[in-house]
């Protein structure tokens, strides 16, 4: 029989000696071996039963219900707890890249972030709202297949796709025309109409029809908002527009 001391177990199970202690207290997990000057000492079952233990405690379960469950729960059903704990680990590391992925477009397109802005956003409650309120617009002002082109399609800010960065750089040259005081009829206006066409082309599949729809609600701040979609200056999408309608001209 092979027996690991409270140093042993501590280190390969990462638990401190005052756990294991109280594990033995409380009845929970008892050592194997008791000496009479104190060491304690586990076997491989013991160690199996921390183990059980350590898992189910990971799933948020107290130590009572550990306690009265844990000699009667099988392997599987132990192995299925990790499962959905590790699910879980895996949903929130997803959620915490979308929330660095949105930190770092923002950046992108504005330098900075506005942290008393964009903290209620990243709510589990404001999300859930947002979403519920979104679903209803999209339904109102697309059909269906039109809302399945669009969820597939359109950028997020919670992406880290190249139509994200191709969008920003657009949007970042209409603002330096802007400071430069070039007009949307300007050589340079141009090429940024260009640019932008294509790649609305691009992101609704050649359907001008729903990009002419959506381009309709991204200018209106309100509809924009209940969209969910990143604010853009009204400044920039005017001059977006009146170029790309000069470059349909030409």
């Amino acid at each position: 029989m092979s027996y690991f001391s409270t140093g042993e177990v501590a280190k390969k199970l990462n638990l401190s000696l005052r756990t294991l202690r109280y594990y033995d207290q409380i009845g929970l997990v008892k050592p194997a071996l008791k000496e009479d000057y104190g060491k304690r000492y586990y076997t491989p079952e013991n160690m199996l039963l921390l183990e059980k233990v350590l898992l189910l405690k990971a799933a948020s379960m107290s130590l009572q219900d550990i306690q009265k469950i844990i000699n009667r729960i099988s392997t599987e059903k132990t192995l299925a707890i990790h499962k959905e704990q590790l699910e879980n680990n895996i949903k929130q590391l997803q959620q915490s890249l979308e929330h660095t992925n949105t930190l770092i477009n923002i950046i992108k397109l504005e330098g900075d972030i506005q942290w008393d802005q964009l903290l209620p956003l990243l709510s589990e409650e404001n999300q859930f709202i947002t979403q519920q309120r979104k679903k209803k617009v999209f339904e109102k002002l697309f059909s269906e297949e039109e809302q399945a082109t669009l969820i597939e399609q359109l950028p997020k800010m919670e992406d880290n796709p190249d139509q994200i960065a191709k969008w920003i750089n657009i949007i970042k040259r209409v603002e330096l025309c802007l400071e430069e005081g070039k007009t949307p009829s300007s050589r340079e206006a141009q090429l940024i109409a260009e640019d932008a066409l294509l790649l609305s082309n691009e992101t609704f599949q050649g359907n001008e029809e729903l990009a002419n729809k959506f381009w309709e609600a991204r200018k209106s701040e309100e509809t924009s908002s209940e969209l969910n979609l990143y604010p853009i200056n009204k400044e920039v999408i005017v001059f977006l527009e009146e170029a790309m309608a000069n470059s349909e001209r030409f």
